[in-house]
């Protein structure tokens, strides 16, 4: 999970695995997988840097380079 702020103030945490993309249009939004959209306080390269910790934190990256490995042809 990793938190944002919304524009209220409050502190929301997200699951950084449901983000599909974060746009900067100068307002901050958040799109996630299940197509719910949300403004944020937080500038998009700050979320950015917060996923790709989270990514790695879980080991998410790890997972992936291996399964690219064994899927490439020989």
């Amino acid at each position: 999970m990793i938190s944002v702020t919304k524009l209220n103030g409050s502190q929301i945490w997200l699951n950084a695995l449901l983000i599909e993309m974060v746009e900067e249009t100068p307002d901050t939004y958040i799109t996630l997988t299940t197509g719910k959209r949300m403004i944020v306080l937080n500038k998009a390269e700050e979320i950015i840097a917060s996923i790709k910790a989270y990514h790695h934190e879980v080991g998410v990256h790890q997972s992936t380079i291996k399964v690219q490995q064994m899927e490439e042809p020989l």
